[in-house]
């Protein structure tokens, strides 16, 4: 952490040199010592400090400076900095007004020109005052921090992005806090746009998309090379098992993840039931493990990248990335998962980001503290959501369409979900509507076999009802079903042919697609079982497959 600031203000040049001078020679050990020639210059200086989170201990200014005076800087300079000491330098005649900030402003204290020698009439004075203020003084937090409302799917959007991307950083709710609303402002000008971001360096970004953050907090958005023996599309449980296997057994491996590694896993709050971790682990734990690993092995992530299409010059694999960029492989695994299927209900839609969220979002629940939340879903996604916001909510309620939990929920999660007092499931209930103003107020639900409507207090509202798959960029390429997943292997064949375009002697591989050499494995595979080890298991699998695939071509 950097040494907190002294910052001295006057005018004259020779009675700034001489003040910042006794102070260096005193305090220079523990403190940074600024200056500035001007209120106005100043106030410049103390917005940057802000910015960059910066501890400032103690403003010295003079009173008598042309266009701001004294008095007038200090007003100002603790709306951003309130713990700060003030002392104003005086002559004589200043000492009404300065013994007049005494309330108006607060002011510790004032010394009057000249303060020779500073041993007697300087030092002893802010000796006291420093010493008062490092008694209550608590280190500022010194990493990324966000700024916005609660109310802003925007913000929602970059701290999901940082949260599900292992980064920390620190929420600055603008409704709540006057310091970070008045340095929003001050930085905003114009634009009045949601979140603004501050980095550690004291760069300001206004309202950043994912990519732009991507690239402020490292993460890797191109590839280093033009071609790769094995390219992963999905970073989920199937996709990072194949990369630790792949990047293992020593073949050149790429992993393109459009958000953050971990895929749905990597929002759960508790995954309970994965070998080997018999108290259970955060999805984001097992992501973060999983991400270190394949990179400590060889495995190259870009992340957030997004692939538009892909084409195939046999025996070569083409993936054209959204950014324009082109890479090429030999061997491709689809493992790009499903993404949580919308409800489509009034209000919905415009409060999407704004007290409704698809998927656990935890990064809000502790926003939602001693408030009525609702979560709409039975299978095991949803329970582990309830389970967890009942930690913070005054009430949490499961809408769950079907007649019971059994049929879509383990067995474990249902008995947790029955001893925690303050959750409670609704079968047979969906939801008709959600309203509010700027944000989410009430929801609607109906009950399908008592045809009774109810209208009450919702703070948010968490959606699981099921999922479709990721294969936009796959369309017009692989074999999909009805559904849109993936069959490969002996799924493909019809009454033992060989699916259309299939012009190798041999069967598909049980995991390969339609398209040799390209594979599919996790969630958007026909027939896939729906858990993490299934789906890390059979990432591992398909890297066997692609061993037997290359010494082919």
């Amino acid at each position: 952490m950097a040494k907190p600031v002294i910052l001295t203000i006057d005018d004259e040049p020779q009675v700034l040199h001489a003040i910042e001078r006794d102070l260096r020679q005193h305090y220079g050990k523990n403190y940074r010592i600024m200056k500035a020639g001007s209120g106005a210059e100043a106030l410049t200086l103390v917005t940057e400090l802000k910015k960059r989170n910066d501890a400032v201990a103690l403003f010295l200014a003079d009173q008598r400076m042309p266009e701001m005076e004294g008095t007038a800087f200090l007003t100002e300079a603790r709306k951003f900095f309130p713990d700060a000491r003030k002392v104003l330098l005086t002559a004589y005649a200043d000492t009404e007004a300065a013994i007049t900030s005494i309330n108006t402003i607060e002011l510790d204290y004032y010394l009057l020109k000249p303060w020779d020698p500073p041993e007697e009439n300087l030092y002893p004075v802010l000796d006291d005052l420093l010493d008062d203020w490092l008694s209550n003084f608590a280190p500022p937090y010194d990493g990324i921090r966000v700024a916005g409302t609660l109310w802003s799917a925007s913000s929602h959007t970059i701290k999901d992005f940082l949260a599900r991307n292992r980064m920390p950083y620190q929420w600055l709710d603008i409704e709540v806090d006057e310091e970070a609303k008045l340095l929003v402002e001050s930085v905003q000008g114009e634009k009045k746009q949601l979140p603004v971001v501050f980095m550690p360096n004291g760069e300001t970004l206004i309202a950043p998309d994912t990519r732009q953050m991507a690239e402020k907090i490292g993460l890797r958005t191109n590839a280093e090379h033009p071609f790769y023996d094995f390219i992963i599309i999905g970073g989920g449980p199937a996709g990072l098992g194949a990369a630790v296997y792949a990047a293992s057994e020593g073949l050149k491996t790429l992993l393109i993840e459009k958000e953050a590694t971990g895929g749905q896993a990597g929002t759960s709050s508790r995954i309970e039931n994965y070998l080997g971790f018999p108290k259970g682990i955060s999805g984001t734990d097992l992501a973060k493990r999983a991400t270190d690993q394949s990179i400590r092995l060889g495995c190259e992530i870009l992340t957030p990248q997004e692939v538009s299409t892909i084409t195939v010059d046999a025996p070569y694999k083409i993936v054209h990335l959204k950014n324009g960029q082109e890479i090429t492989c030999k061997a491709l695994l689809i493992s790009t998962g499903v993404k949580l299927r919308e409800l489509s209900a009034p209000g919905i839609q415009e409060f999407t980001g704004a007290g409704v969220y698809y998927g656990a979002a935890l990064t809000e629940a502790a926003n939602y503290k001693d408030k009525p939340v609702f979560v709409v879903g039975g299978a095991n996604s949803a329970g582990q959501g309830a389970m967890y916001f009942s930690r913070f909510s005054s009430k949490v309620t499961m809408l769950v369409r079907g007649e019971s939990l059994t049929s879509s929920m383990s067995q474990y999660l249902i008995d947790q979900i029955g001893a925690q007092e303050n959750i409670e499931v609704l079968t047979n209930t969906e939801v008709r509507q959600v309203d509010g103003k700027n944000r989410l107020e009430t929801v609607t639900y109906f009950n399908n076999v008592s045809g009774e409507e109810v209208t009450a207090p919702a703070a948010a509202i968490y959606i699981f009802i099921g999922a479709v798959p990721h294969t936009e960029m796959i369309t017009d390429l692989v074999t999909l079903n009805r559904a849109g997943f993936v069959p490969t292997g002996p799924d493909l064949l019809e009454n033992g042919k060989h699916p259309k375009g299939w012009h190798l002697q041999r069967d598909p591989f049980p995991l390969e697609t339609n398209i040799p050499g390209i594979f599919c494995a996790g969630d958007v595979r026909q027939g896939a079982v729906r858990r993490v080890a299934s789906a890390v298991g059979y990432g591992a699998i398909v890297v066997s497959q692609v061993h037997q695939y290359l010494k082919t071509v």
